[in-house]
């Protein structure tokens, strides 16, 4: 374990509360793809999760807002920003916000995002473009990157395909890593980041990211294990400083996460970049933090 908190920059609410109201967007087929085991299906206590933080070291999670579809359509589900926020304030240093974007409601979530950002302390924007059936690119999106970067916060995505979330509401994969580009040239200010690999199309995600200056990825939601060798060679090497870590909690635990991370054989320096580094940069979490590392990684 390393000797500094790691931060997950992708977290999802998953208490027994949101599964409750049917606030996760998935069902079992998809907790049998992803190999959530049944005892944890039914969501699990933030005390407990951060029990799990601190058994693999994790510092601070980014807890999303999440904003998933138009409400009035089937299986869409919204988690409020001020949910999110009482959560942050009960585990301050632990929990940071993640504002989620709902362009089905421009005014009201951009109203939201303003009021996140200002009141409730969040660090950053999140886009679940494949719920909405439109690409990073689509001009619906702009006034919220336009927001973002006059805020000052960066926003994440999901790019890469989606999986079958729930049977009866099959969703398009619609997030190409080359729409990025096309926001990166648009406002070469916004930082960008890519989460979920960009898989399949991982190469694609990496030759965007190391081309513009303020485009990052993340290795979320596929166990370590499995990421391409391409993706842990940028990581090591020229994409240090573009890479972040994160596990897209419920769908890879933070233990398994870590450990698997682990026997990559990452460079100490890339390593704690990848780990820890560039998330306090780009999420400005510099004094923020709770200031002391978990006890799983305190030096021995």
């Amino acid at each position: 374990m390393p000797n500094y908190g790691i931060i997950d920059i992708v977290v999802n609410p998953f208490t027994p509360y949101e599964v409750a109201n049917d606030q996760v967007g998935v069902d079992d087929a998809f907790y049998d793809k992803v190999r959530v085991p049944p005892e944890e299906r039914v969501g699990v206590e933030w005390d407990d999760y951060i029990a799990l933080m601190d058994e693999a070291g994790v510092e601070a999670s980014l807890v999303i807002s999440v904003k998933a579809g138009d409400m009035r359509i089937k299986h869409s589900f919204a988690i409020a920003d001020e949910r999110v926020a009482e959560y942050c304030a009960q585990h301050p240093g632990r929990f940071f916000g993640l504002c989620g974007i709902d362009p089905s409601r421009v005014k009201e979530s951009m109203r939201n995002l303003e009021r996140a950002v200002t009141e409730y302390g969040f660090v950053g924007a999140h886009l679940y473009p494949h719920w909405f059936g439109w690409p990073p690119d689509d001009r619906r999106y702009y006034p919220f990157y336009w927001r973002c970067a006059e805020l000052g916060v960066p926003i994440m995505m999901q790019i890469g395909h989606c999986l079958d979330y729930k049977r009866d509401r099959i969703l398009e994969s619609v997030g190409r890593p080359l729409t990025l580009e096309h926001i990166a040239i648009d406002f070469p200010e916004l930082d960008v980041i890519g989460i979920h690999l960009g898989w399949p199309w991982s190469e694609e995600m990496i030759a965007v990211a190391y081309k513009h200056a303020h485009v990052y990825m993340a290795g979320d939601a596929y166990g370590p294990r499995h990421w391409p060798k391409e993706y842990v060679h940028f990581v090591n090497t020229w994409g240090r400083e573009k890479c972040l870590f994160g596990t897209d909690w419920p769908v890879v635990h933070p233990v398994r996460a870590v450990e698997e991370c682990e026997q990559l054989e990452l460079r100490e320096d890339s390593k704690r970049l990848f780990y820890r580094d560039n998330a306090v940069r780009l999420f400005k979490l510099e004094g923020r933090l709770a200031g002391a590392a978990p006890a799983a990684a305190a030096v021995t």
